[in-house]
């Protein structure tokens, strides 16, 4: 008989993790507004529906099988988790391990955060044309066969990437690579728009842009899974690291055209957040900055390569999170030091980490596109992907919803 878990309930940290589990959660609605104000205003309600049902569909998921799935006891060689807590069982209120200082039900609650807003970040490639119940379908599919499966890797307690000595702090390759990934593939499969517009409400956007900052410190500074130093330093490099790409990226568009704008400081920011993200708790915060500029720099140049390359990232998921998740992740095995909390990188004389980490960036890269690949493939020769000409022409909104995002005159009655 295994012996029982001797740990105890940390006050301070259970505070923290709900407060961050909260955070968290603003940044599914944060990123509703973040992309609802880059569309048109004939599809913004269906736009930020992509998010809001998010939040429905992978509560489910996560309660009935993705939790056991990502961070069950391992069923194979630590590629994915058995199905010990299918349906919640044996996820209770006592810590999940001899560590851990929080209730195991608080644990899986902040990590259904994660897995609700990371197919969310996916639909950014595909607003105002893909079907909604082909949407519908795919976010289960790949929170399930995609999600699940590298956050067993990565953080699950017999992960195999996790097992080999690949840091992810916060989710750069859990979330923002294989999100990214997804959608650049999303993009390929679904096409072009026809007549792409320009961005409706870029008020919105901001105002989303700045929800997301906000939670993201719930985000990071709460993958601490403690009220601590570590949670600090991760907080504080969240911060830097937002600002410097904010910052960046205006710099760059000055350079390139003459002008900086909202959009670009708002997407910037992102980038930066995102960069961070895997190495929050492991850098010191001069890195952070540094992290932060190379994203703005580098996620620009990504965004302005899609018109060169001919794809339709509508509202520049891969250029961000994809390009910024992979830049994180592998700035994470260079610059990480023991003196703040993880491992000493490539800059430190440790290359095995640097590998280790460019390693996980391939394996989840390959994984993320192949299956994302598949699961269009499958849903476009069952129900179809993609709305007619004629829907989308007249838009998302009353098509697929049968309501208007802005109605400026009559009852306000409903679309037949």
């Amino acid at each position: 008989m295994e012996p029982a878990i001797e740990a105890t309930i940390n006050q301070a940290d259970t505070a923290w993790l709900m407060v961050s589990c909260a955070l968290v959660l603003l940044m599914t609605p944060g990123l509703a507004l973040f992309y609802g104000g880059m569309v048109s205003e004939k599809n913004v309600l269906s736009t930020t529906m992509h998010s809001f049902i998010a939040l429905g569909i992978i509560t489910l998921q996560w309660v009935l099988i993705g939790y056991s799935l990502a961070f069950g006891p391992d069923a194979y060689g630590g590629l994915i988790g058995g199905l010990d807590y299918a349906f919640l069982d044996g996820v209770g209120l006592e810590p999940a391990d001899a560590d851990a200082t929080i209730p195991h039900i608080l644990f899986m609650a902040f990590q259904m955060m994660f897995a609700i807003i990371t197919p969310a970040l996916i639909s950014g490639a595909i607003a105002e044309r893909m079907k909604f119940s082909a949407y519908v379908l795919f976010i289960l599919l790949w929170a399930t066969l995609v999600y699940d499966p590298i956050c067993h890797w990565v953080w699950g307690p017999d992960g195999w990437l996790r097992a080999r000595g690949a840091l992810d702090f916060a989710g750069g390759t859990v979330v923002h690579l294989s999100s990214g990934v997804a959608a650049l593939v999303c993009a390929l499969v679904i096409g072009r728009r026809n007549r792409p517009g320009p961005p409706h409400n870029l008020t919105l956007t901001l105002i989303g842009a700045g929800l997301l900052w906000f939670g993201w410190f719930g985000f990071n500074a709460g993958s601490a899974l403690a009220s601590n130093e570590n949670a600090a330093l991760a907080l504080v490099n969240t911060h830097l690291a937002a600002g410097a790409a904010a910052f960046a990226w205006a710099i760059a568009e000055w350079i390139k055209q003459g002008k900086p704008t909202a959009l670009g400081v708002a997407s910037g920011l992102v980038a930066g957040l995102v960069c961070i993200t895997p190495a929050a708790g492991f850098v010191g915060p001069g890195w952070s900055v540094v992290m932060g500029v190379a994203a703005g720099f580098i996620c620009y140049g990504a965004v302005l390569a899609k018109n060169k390359l001919g794809y339709d990232d509508a509202l520049d998921a891969f250029g961000i999170h994809g390009v910024g998740g992979a830049l994180g992740a592998i700035l994470t095995g260079a610059l990480a030091a023991e003196a703040w909390g993880g491992e000493n990188g490539l800059l430190y004389g440790n290359k095995s980490l640097f590998l280790e980490n460019l390693l996980g960036v391939g394996v989840a890269a390959l994984y993320s596109f192949g299956v994302t690949f598949i699961i269009l493939k499958a849903l476009d020769l069952t129900i179809g992907l993609r709305v007619s000409d004629d829907e989308e022409s007249e838009g998302l909104d009353t098509n697929l919803h049968g309501e208007e995002g802005y109605h400026m005159g009559g009852s306000g009655a409903l679309v037949e």
